[in-house]
């Protein structure tokens, strides 16, 4: 695996391998790659879980962390990222790791650099990590993917997590369905009424609402938002004794999910947030031993 961009490039054979060693991670222990590879870490947009996740992965494995910060870079003087990307190569190293307001970013560097380059986000488009610690933490519970429902509610056209999930979801033999106001359902059928899937879901996956992204002001309360699309108490108790409860946070409490659901025995959202150190090791593993 040469870069990892969107789980569209993914066959199951490379998603189960990722899995696969992420686990032997978590169960065994983390092991150092042999020499020395340098990592550089890129977030033109704000990131708690995904940037530290990463940087904790790449200490895990023995890499060495370049700093960057975009706050002082040459991108503010009008540097195009490509040559920001090129100026990094020459420097030496290996991999970077990007997170980007621009859907597809990545496009105009893949076939134009030799450092990897992994997605760690990029504007509305995908987000490959989260979708793996996703599948990770789904395969934990459940063992499988095949038959499984998968209830994905929230701002679904806006969010890079719910398009990344679907491909590999679907690929992996999961239903989806999407809960969402209709005008935000995007690209994707979506029905929204939780009456139809609460009851037979196995996991319920909720996301944010991304203020940022929206054109014009929301249409909802807080409240009213909550009382129509999140996941409230009431519904939470109509949810199947086995199924799960994900978020892939940060999350705005009693909006999307009811503040006393976020760590209830049905919720896995800080195990998502451990599963990612373990995926993103087992990324960095697979790309950078594939370099040298």
């Amino acid at each position: 695996m040469e870069h990892l961009v969107s789980m569209k490039d993914l066959t199951v054979e490379e998603i189960m391998l990722i899995l696969d060693r992420a686990a032997i991670f978590k169960r065994l222990g983390f092991r150092e790659l042999p020499g020395t590879y340098t990592v550089c870490n890129l977030f033109f947009e704000p990131s708690t879980r995904t940037k530290t996740s990463f940087e904790m992965a790449e200490r895990k494995i023995g890499a060495q962390i370049i700093p960057f910060e975009t706050s002082f870079s040459s991108t503010l003087k009008g540097e195009t990222l490509y040559d920001t990307i090129r100026t990094l190569e020459a420097i030496g190293l290996d991999a970077l790791v990007i997170r980007h307001p621009s859907d597809g970013f990545y496009e105009e560097l893949i076939d134009r650099t030799n450092v990897a380059i992994i997605n760690a986000g990029d504007g509305s488009g995908q987000h490959p990590t989260q979708s793996l610690l996703d599948l990770f933490t789904i395969q934990e519970e459940f063992g499988s993917f095949e038959g499984l429902k998968v209830l994905i509610a929230g701002d679904i056209s806006h969010s890079r997590v719910a398009r990344s999930n679907a491909e590999a979801l679907q690929k992996l033999g999961a239903e989806v369905t999407f809960l969402c106001p209709p005008e935000w359902a995007g690209e994707f059928e979506s029905v929204d009424n939780w009456d139809e899937v609460i009851e037979t879901s196995d996991v319920v996956m909720l996301l944010r609402v991304q203020h940022e992204r929206h054109n014009t002001e929301m249409a909802y309360t807080k409240a009213a938002y909550h009382e129509q699309y999140g996941l409230t108490v009431e519904r939470a108790g109509r949810m199947k004794s086995e199924a799960i409860i994900m978020h892939p946070a940060p999350v705005n409490r009693d909006v999307e999910i009811a503040d006393c659901l976020i760590e209830s025995p049905q919720s896995r959202i800080f195990k998502q947030v451990e599963n990612g150190v373990y995926i993103r090791a087992a990324v960095l593993e697979l790309i950078l031993k594939g370099r040298k």
